[in-house]
């Protein structure tokens, strides 16, 4: 990735989530109850609930927070139906955006996004416009001070569990798993003791767009700022090498 790792981009994120946990603890709360719905409230017998239970943790959710989520889930006292929707487009100079919502208006979810594509110098495309620029991959982040695991061990248990490749970068190592196997490459880990600094299935770009004019950074920048403040936007990818 340009010669730097995608964790300092992934820290970068988590230190801005880290200042609006509100957020991040609504937006976790709506793929619990997505997760409760589709598959019930008992993680052992719901994967995907346990995936984001792991994402909850990693996000220093705390328990009892996570508990009386799935609890309301599972009652949906507020009668809320959410659908995820995923947005495609363009920013400046092309840069490939993908933003992916839970939202129970659909109406208000497109409107704001296309908004923020208009004000960010970009343009909200069709489906399928720029996702064939990106793999769909689980990717586990390990901080390397976390860990006390040598790094060939490290290796072998995520490659064993499944891992399609493992990277060491200069403060961290990168997992990556075809999105069928992460829960299982993740939950080996987590037998282990290893802790994570994330854990999702996220959209790795193949190529990445460099913004060279002031102007194009700061409509970059606009664009991610009016995303990031939108409730209904749970994930943004794109292809700009920051």
């Amino acid at each position: 990735m340009s010669g730097h790792s995608k964790f300092a981009n992934i820290k970068h994120k988590k230190e801005k989530n880290d200042a609006a946990k509100g957020k991040i603890f609504t937006m976790l709360g709506r793929e619990i109850q997505v997760a409760v719905k589709s598959g019930g409230p008992d993680p052992a017998s719901n994967g995907k609930l346990r995936d984001i239970i792991a994402k909850c943790k990693s996000n220093n959710m705390p328990n009892d927070t996570i508990d009386r989520s799935i609890k309301k889930a599972a009652g949906n006292e507020e009668g809320v139906e959410y659908e995820t929707i995923r947005y495609e487009g363009y920013g400046p100079a092309g840069v490939a955006v993908i933003v992916e919502v839970l939202t129970d208006n659909r109406n208000r979810a497109a409107a704001n996004v296309r908004n923020a594509f208009t004000k960010g110098g970009g343009n909200m495309g069709t489906s399928g416009c720029v996702s064939f620029m990106f793999d769909e991959k689980g990717l586990i982040v390990i901080d390397r001070e976390e860990v006390e695991m040598d790094e060939e061990e490290l290796m072998m248990v995520a490659l064993e569990a499944g891992a399609e490749d493992f990277a060491a970068e200069e403060d961290s190592y990168e997992i990556t798993t075809n999105p069928d196997d992460f829960s299982v490459v993740r939950e080996a880990l987590e037998e282990a003791k290893i802790p994570m600094a994330s854990a999702e299935v996220t959209m790795i770009p193949q190529t990445y767009t460099e913004l060279k004019s002031d102007e194009d950074l700061k409509k970059m920048n606009k664009l991610l700022d009016l995303l990031d403040i939108d409730d209904d936007v749970q994930n943004v990818f794109h292809n700009w090498d920051e």
